[in-house]
C-alpha cells in the first residue's frame, strides 16, 4: 500500500477505492487546538498581569488622594508646610528601604510572596493613618506604608516580565504603571466626591477606601503562579513546568523554554559558585553591567526628576497659582489631570511592543520638555486671567499625558527587562531606589522650592531636567522590542553593538531567542 501526495491531500493508492485521508482538515483541527490553547494560555497571562499590579492601584490611590486629603489634613490637625511637604515626601524616601529589601526578600519567598508582602504592609500603614489622631501616628502609617510601596513597585515588573512571552513582554510589564495612574484617578475621584464631608472625617474616608483593593490582592493570591524562573533558579524544575504549561499549552515551546531558563539559571548559579556576590559586582561593575546600570537607573531618576510627582501631588497648589479658587474647583480640575493620565497610559500599552520603546521615549520627553517649559511661561507671565488658567491646565494635562505615553510605562519596563537573571531582582531594586529617592526630593521640596524662585521658576527647572532626559534617552538607552530577555543581555556585551542599537533597532531574531539560542548562532558563525 502506498500513498501520493496531491497538494494538501493523500490518496490512497492501493486499488480499494478513491476514498482520501484529508490530512488537512486534521491538520486544520490540530491547528485550531493550538490556536485555542494559545489564546488559553495569553489570557491567563494577561490576567495575572493584572492580578500582579493590583499594588500599583493603592500606589497610584495613595499618591492621588493625598493631593486633596492633604488640603483638609493641615486644616484639621493644624500642621504647618514644612510638615506638609515632610508628610507628602517621606512615603517615596522610606519606599527606598522596601525596594532594597524586595531584591532578596524576592529571591527568598518568591516574587508571588513578595507581592502579598507588599500588600500586607501597605494596608498596615493605610489602616494607621485612617485613625490618625495626630501627626505623629500619621507619619507612623506613612512610613509602614512607604516601605510597601517599596516592595511593590520592584517585585510587579519583574513578576510580570518572567512569564510574559517576548513579543507582549513590553505591553504587560506596563500594566503597573497604568494600574498606577488608575489609582491616582481614583482618588483625584475619591477627593472630589468626599470634599464636601466635615474636615474631621472627609480626608479618613478618602484614605481608608485605599484599603478595599487588598480583598482583590488575596483572591489574586490563588490566581496568579510562582514565577517560573524564579522556580528554576531554586531547583523546582517540575513546578516550573506546570507553571509554563499554564502559561503556554505547547509543550514543545514549554521545553524549549525551560531548558532556555535553566541555561540562564546556570550561568547565575556558577557566578555564585565563585563566590561573586550580586551586590559586589553591581557595585564593582563590569562595562556591560555598567551600560545596564546607566540605563536602567538612570531613565529611572529621569522620570521622578522631571517633576511629574510635583505635578501629581501638588496639583491644587499649581492651578490655585493659576487661578483658581475654591477647594472645590481645584479638586474638579485634579480629575480632569488624572483622566488625561490614565487615558493615555491605556494608549501606551497598545503602542510600547508595536512602536518600540524608544521613539515613545523620544515622544515622551521632548513633549514633556515643551508643556514644562508651557507652563512655566504661563505661571509667570500670564497672570490669573481665564487665559491664563486654561494655559495652565492644558499644559499640566498635556505633560502627564506626555510622561503617560512614554517615560512613566517604559523605564518600568526597561528595567525589569535589561538585566541578566542574576542580577535582575536587586539591580531593579536599585532602579527603584533611585527612582523613589528622586521622588521623595522632589516632592518634599516642592514648596520650599517654589516659595525662594516661584512656582513657576520651578517648573523652568523641570523643563530644563526633560531636555536633559532626550539626550540621555539618545545615548544610554538602547531599544530592546520583540527581544527576549536573554537576548537584551546580549546587547550590552559589545560597546559597538550596545551604541548601534542605540541609534535604531538590531533585531537577532523575530521569536522568543533565549541565551541558549544565541550561544548556537555564535558557534555556528
Amino acid at each position: 500500500m502506498g500513498f501520493q501526495e496531491n497538494g494538501n491531500k493523500y490518496k490512497r493508492m492501493d486499488g480499494g477505492g478513491n476514498e482520501e485521508e484529508d490530512l488537512t482538515l486534521s491538520n486544520n483541527q490540530e491547528q485550531g487546538v493550538v490556536d485555542n490553547g494559545d489564546q488559553r494560555a495569553n489570557k491567563f497571562v494577561f490576567a495575572c498581569a493584572i492580578f500582579a499590579s493590583l499594588n500599583s492601584v493603592l500606589l497610584g490611590y495613595d499618591v492621588g488622594v493625598m493631593s486633596g486629603a492633604i488640603i483638609f489634613i493641615q486644616e484639621d490637625l493644624k500642621i504647618s508646610e514644612v510638615q506638609v511637604e515632610i508628610l507628602v515626601g517621606i512615603l517615596s524616601i522610606i519606599s527606598l528601604l522596601g525596594s532594597l529589601a524586595g531584591g532578596k526578600t524576592s529571591d527568598v519567598l518568591g516574587r508571588k510572596w513578595t507581592i502579598a508582602l507588599a500588600a500586607i504592609v501597605f494596608q498596615s500603614g493605610a489602616a494607621i493613618m485612617t485613625v490618625s489622631p495626630s501627626f505623629a501616628m500619621l507619619m507612623t502609617g506613612r512610613l509602614l506604608a512607604g516601605v510597601g510601596i517599596g516592595f511593590g513597585v520592584m517585585i510587579a515588573p519583574i513578576y510580570i516580565a518572567e512569564i510574559s512571552p517576548s513579543v507582549a513582554r513590553g505591553s504587560l510589564t506596563s500594566f503597573p504603571e497604568i494600574s498606577v495612574n488608575f489609582g491616582i484617578l481614583l482618588g483625584y475621584i475619591s477627593n472630589y466626591a468626599f470634599s464636601g464631608l466635615p474636615v474631621h472625617i472627609n480626608w479618613r474616608i478618602m484614605i481608608g477606601v485605599g484599603i478595599l483593593p487588598s480583598v482583590l490582592i488575596g483572591f489574586a493570591l490563588f490566581v496568579i503562579p510562582e514565577s517560573p524562573r524564579w522556580l528554576v533558579v531554586q531547583g523546582r524544575i517540575d513546578e516550573a513546568r506546570l507553571v509554563l504549561l499554564k502559561l503556554n499549552d505547547s509543550e514543545r515551546e514549554v521545553e524549549e523554554r525551560l531548558a532556555e531558563i535553566q541555561v540562564a539559571a546556570d550561568h547565575a548559579n556558577v557566578d555564585n559558585s565563585e563566590a561573586k556576590a550580586v551586590w559586589r559586582e553591581i557595585v564593582s561593575p563590569s562595562p556591560p553591567v555598567k551600560r545596564m546600570l546607566i540605563a536602567g537607573c538612570g531613565i529611572q531618576c529621569f522620570q521622578q526628576m522631571t517633576g511629574i510627582d510635583a505635578t501629581v501631588y501638588y496639583s491644587p497648589t499649581v492651578f490655585k497659582n493659576a487661578g483658581i479658587k475654591g477647594n472645590t474647583e481645584l479638586l474638579a480640575a485634579t480629575v480632569a489631570v488624572g483622566f488625561t493620565k490614565t487615558v493615555f497610559i491605556l494608549i501606551a500599552i497598545f503602542l510600547i511592543d508595536r512602536v518600540g520603546r524608544k521613539p515613545l521615549l523620544y515622544i515622551s520627553t521632548i513633549g514633556m520638555t515643551v508643556c514644562l517649559l508651557c507652563l512655566s511661561l504661563s505661571l509667570t507671565f500670564m497672570g490669573s486671567g481665564n487665559l491664563g488658567i486654561g494655559l495652565a491646565i492644558i499644559s499640566v494635562c498635556g505633560n502627564v499625558a506626555f510622561f503617560s505615553v512614554g517615560i512613566g510605562p517604559i523605564c518600568w519596563v526597561l528595567s525589569s527587562e535589561i538585566f541578566p537573571l542574576r542580577l535582575r531582582a536587586q539591580a531593579s531594586a536599585l532602579g527603584a531606589v533611585g527612582s523613589r529617592v528622586s521622588s521623595g526630593v522632589v516632592a518634599m521640596s516642592f514648596l520650599s522650592v517654589s516659595r525662594a524662585i516661584t512656582v513657576g521658576g520651578t517648573f523652568f527647572v523641570f523643563a530644563l531636567i526633560a531636555a536633559l532626559s532626550i539626550v540621555f534617552v539618545h545615548t544610554s538607552v538602547p531599544e530592546t522590542k520583540g527581544k527576549s530577555l536573554e537576548e537584551i543581555e546580549m546587547i550590552f556585551q559589545d560597546d559597538g553593538e550596545w551604541q548601534g542599537v542605540g541609534g535604531g533597532e538590531v533585531e537577532l531574531g523575530g521569536g522568543e531567542v533565549e541565551l541558549g539560542d544565541i550561544e548556537r548562532l555564535v558557534q555556528k558563525q
